[in-house]
């Protein structure tokens, strides 16, 4: 069974009463929801307090979900406003985009280049990192959004549009000119 049918099938029973449905939910995507909260609230203990309060409105707001999008989606969209309130509530500042440069890093290829740790292959390892994230910084907010969100959090091109409130063509284009403005700064570092 698709993810989409099992989140659907268990809004549903929530929305039929069944509170055990909504646990399940909760302890699916309880971890997800935490770190993306820590983007914006680093404190573990207050991510934790935020990420409660977010599944909180969550369920009380669950019989008016029509499913016009993924629940995950639906669930983000409240997490992420739920962050800034309580940054709001803190008397900090949100941050202007929705996340963290020290995210930017594609970790699957990090990943493969530890495996082969030397120290040359270490500072080029270090050096990409910060051409990375130099490069996902300078990307106007729009294009830093939708490509973090695709390549961060994994999100599908129609989770990202509906996020973003944008026709999925305008996801597909952004998330191209984000990947080639990156792939633009690190090919002299890869092919050097």
């Amino acid at each position: 069974m698709e993810e989409a049918a099992i989140d659907a099938a268990l809004v549903e029973r929530v929305q039929a009463g069944d509170r055990l449905a909504f646990d399940l939910l909760v302890r699916k995507y309880q971890h997800r929801i935490i770190a993306l909260i820590q983007r914006f609230v680093p404190d573990w203990h207050e991510a934790q307090d935020v990420a409660q309060e977010a599944f909180i409105k969550a369920y009380r707001a669950l019989p008016n979900f029509r499913g016009d999008s993924a629940f995950y989606t639906w669930l983000y969209k409240i997490s992420v406003n739920t962050a800034k309130n309580f940054l709001v509530s803190q008397s900090r500042r949100p941050p202007m985009d929705d996340i963290l440069l020290e995210d930017a890093v594609h970790h699957e290829a990090a990943g493969r280049m530890h495996e082969r740790a030397t120290p040359e292959n270490e500072f080029l390892r270090e050096e990409v990192e910060r051409t990375v994230i130099a490069a996902v910084e300078e990307l106007p907010e729009e294009i830093r959004t939708a490509l973090t969100l695709r390549e961060i959090d994994g999100l599908s091109y129609e989770e990202i549009a509906q996020i973003m409130n944008c026709p999925i063509g305008t996801v597909r284009s952004r998330i191209f000119r984000g990947r080639d403005a990156v792939d633009r700064r690190i090919r002299p570092l890869v092919e050097g």
